[in-house]
C-alpha cells in the first residue's frame, strides 16, 4: 500500500476568534463567549495559525496519525464554536414512584429522594465554565466547552442510573431530551 506523502488540515478563523498556537502545539481559543486552552502534543502532527486559518499538518502519516489530525481538527473546530456560540444541554427529570428534588450547590448537583432513598446521590458538574439550572422539571447545561458540558450531563444521568430493579417498571432519572448550539447571551 502507497503513503501518503503528507496531511494537511486548514480550519478557518471567524473574524471576532482569536487563536494562538504556543510551543508542543497549546492551542488558546478566545471569544464573546470565553477562553478554551488545550494541549494537541502528538508526536509527528504539528499546529500552526497565519492570519486567518489554522493548520493541522503531518508528513509521512501513519494509521494512527491520519486518524489523529482528524481528531484535532474537531476539537479546534468545537472550541472556536464554543466561543463563538456555545453548548446547550437540555434534561427532563421524570419520576413515577417518589418525587425527586434536584438542587445546584456549588459544584455538585444533589438528588434528593431518588426512589425514595434517604442518602441523596450528587453528580460533579465539570469544568469552570459550565452552569447547570434546574427550573421544574427541566435541567439546563450551558457552557463554551462542549466535553465539559457533555460530561456534566453524562454525570448527572449516572447519578440516577438504576440498578437491581427492571428499568421498564421503574423509569425514574433525569434524561437527556435535547443537544443545542445556541447563541449565546
Amino acid at each position: 500500500m502507497v503513503k501518503l506523502a503528507d496531511i494537511t488540515e486548514i480550519i478557518p478563523i471567524p473574524e471576532d476568534v482569536t487563536v494562538t498556537v504556543e510551543a508542543n502545539n497549546d492551542v488558546t481559543v478566545k471569544g464573546n463567549g470565553g477562553e478554551i486552552k488545550r494541549n494537541f502534543n502528538h508526536n509527528n502532527i504539528t499546529v500552526t495559525k497565519d492570519d486567518e486559518n489554522v493548520t493541522i499538518f503531518v508528513a509521512f502519516p501513519n494509521k494512527k496519525d491520519k486518524a489523529m489530525v482528524g481528531t484535532i481538527k474537531s476539537h479546534i473546530s468545537n472550541m472556536i464554536y464554543g466561543v463563538k456560540h456555545g453548548f446547550t444541554y437540555k434534561m427532563k427529570i421524570v419520576y413515577a414512584h417518589f418525587p425527586m428534588t434536584v438542587k445546584v450547590q456549588g459544584k455538585k448537583v444533589t438528588i434528593d429522594n431518588f426512589l425514595g432513598e434517604r442518602s441523596p446521590r450528587v453528580a460533579k458538574i465539570i469544568g469552570d465554565d459550565v452552569k447547570v439550572q434546574v427550573k421544574g422539571d427541566d435541567v439546563t447545561i450551558t457552557g463554551v466547552n462542549k466535553e465539559h458540558v457533555g460530561q456534566t450531563m453524562a454525570n448527572i444521568e449516572q447519578a440516577t442510573k438504576i440498578k437491581r430493579r427492571d428499568p421498564r417498571i421503574f423509569q425514574d432519572g433525569i434524561y437527556l431530551v435535547d443537544k443545542r448550539q445556541e447563541e449565546l447571551e
